[in-house]
């Protein structure tokens, strides 16, 4: 194995007091949810939003003096993007960023923000990685990959040894998984610094490839994640071969507990995360008995989501838990009925949020209309309350979508 536990030391000396040492803090919540004492090493609290900073700069600053004057390019969904554009700018090393045009837009002005030239090619990073070789090779600027790289990781290697710097009796630390740097990293630091520690690495189930090329299985499908930032087709021999000898357990995890895990860090520790830096928690969710009784660290890897998602995870969440929900009725088609139903509904606790009026287009008789209202609710409990009351006041209702499911998610 070419990076040792000196070479995170060294790492982690060279990037003293130019990253955030950030904090690894106990979740009392999740913890008391979990069953387990669960620990958050908020790497999105770093400049960037992302641990990206740590590997970015190591690799940065092992490059020549004509390295650093003809310039660097990189490959990346955005956090990669922005760690190697603003330590770019910090040096004074142009950058080059190449980006897949879906790409969420708060990475691209981010990345541009930091000085860098960005390129948007391709409709995921393979593709965007062919056309990074060819401007690599136009302009003879250095490569700085995301993950395959000894300096990358060992950057990444520093999540680890603050972590159990922090809190050295942890059981076992679980870190998301894209092309592997970051999870390579941290159980190389941490099997040095405590054999005994379980590290596991958890994929988006639309991207299970290192799971794949570990374990054997089913080929992945790709398609549209949440946790773009996991989002890699192939990761590198040496990350793979990391991962197959240090990391005791791989999961993968769906994008609906990618979207709970998002909002439970919201609401709960009032922490804005992306889907990747998510995905620890929402594999501990997958499956809490196999973490009962330990001592759990989360690495919440990056908080760069963009924030029209934020704001649909948000309100998907609310129908997902009952809170807010929409309700048809049908009601008799005169002057003061809609007044009626508003009453019952304010009665019951209920707000609306939206009305429509429909008597041309539902299959109903002439003198009835069918009315959908738009409710916020407390849950789905409260919601059935008001349903059950527009029932008894003799308009027919029923629920049109929601989904029972409380996390449990208190503040």
């Amino acid at each position: 194995m070419s990076v040792t536990i000196d070479d995170i030391r060294t790492a982690a000396r060279a990037i003293d007091g130019a990253v955030v040492r950030t904090p690894c803090v106990p979740s009392r919540t999740l913890s008391g949810i979990l069953g387990a004492e669960v620990f958050l090493k908020l790497e999105n609290l770093q400049y960037t939003a992302s641990f990206k900073d740590r590997g970015a700069l190591v690799k940065l600053l092992s490059l020549t003096a004509e390295e650093r004057a003809k310039g660097v390019i990189a490959v990346s969904a955005g956090n990669h993007a922005q760690g190697v554009a603003y330590h770019a700018q910090r040096l004074g090393i142009p950058a080059t960023i190449v980006m897949p045009k879906g790409t969420p837009f708060v990475k691209v002005i981010h990345t541009r923000n930091f000085g860098a030239e960005v390129i948007l090619e391709g409709d995921d990073l393979s593709v965007a990685n062919v056309h990074a070789e060819e401007v690599r090779h136009a302009r003879g600027l250095t490569f700085v990959h995301p993950y395959d790289d000894d300096r990358i990781i060992a950057g990444q290697g520093t999540v680890a040894l603050e972590m159990l710097a922090d809190h050295p009796d942890l059981d076992v630390i679980v870190a998301p998984i894209g092309g592997g740097g970051l999870i390579s990293g941290i159980s190389i630091a941490a099997k040095a610094l405590k054999p005994a520690i379980e590290i596991h690495g958890v994929q988006a189930a639309l991207y299970p490839f290192m799971v794949e090329a570990v374990k054997g299985g089913a080929a992945g499908t790709g398609g549209q994640t949440i946790a773009e930032g996991i989002a890699v087709k192939r990761p590198a021999q040496r990350t793979r071969d990391i991962v197959a000898k240090l990391v005791s357990r791989l999961s993968l995890v769906n994008e609906a507990e990618l979207e709970r895990a998002v909002l439970m860090l919201l609401e709960i520790e009032k922490t804005v995360v992306e889907g990747a830096g998510a995905a620890p928690l929402a594999a501990m969710l997958a499956d809490p008995h196999r973490y009962a009784g330990k001592r759990v660290g989360l690495v919440v890897s990056g908080g760069n989501i963009d924030t029209r998602i934020l704001a649909s995870i948000l309100m998907r969440g609310l129908v997902r838990e009952g809170r807010l929900v929409r309700l048809r009725a049908q009601i008799t088609d005169k002057p003061g009925t809609l007044a009626q139903v508003a009453q019952i509904i304010g009665q019951g606790g209920g707000n609306i949020v939206e009305t429509h009026h429909q008597r041309l287009f539902y299959d109903v008789p002439v003198k009835l209309a069918e009315l959908d209202v738009v409710l916020e609710t407390r849950d789905s409990r409260h919601a059935e309350e008001i349903r059950a009351a527009l029932e008894a006041a003799g308009f027919q209702t029923r629920i049109l979508s929601t989904t029972a499911h409380n996390d449990g998610a208190a503040g």
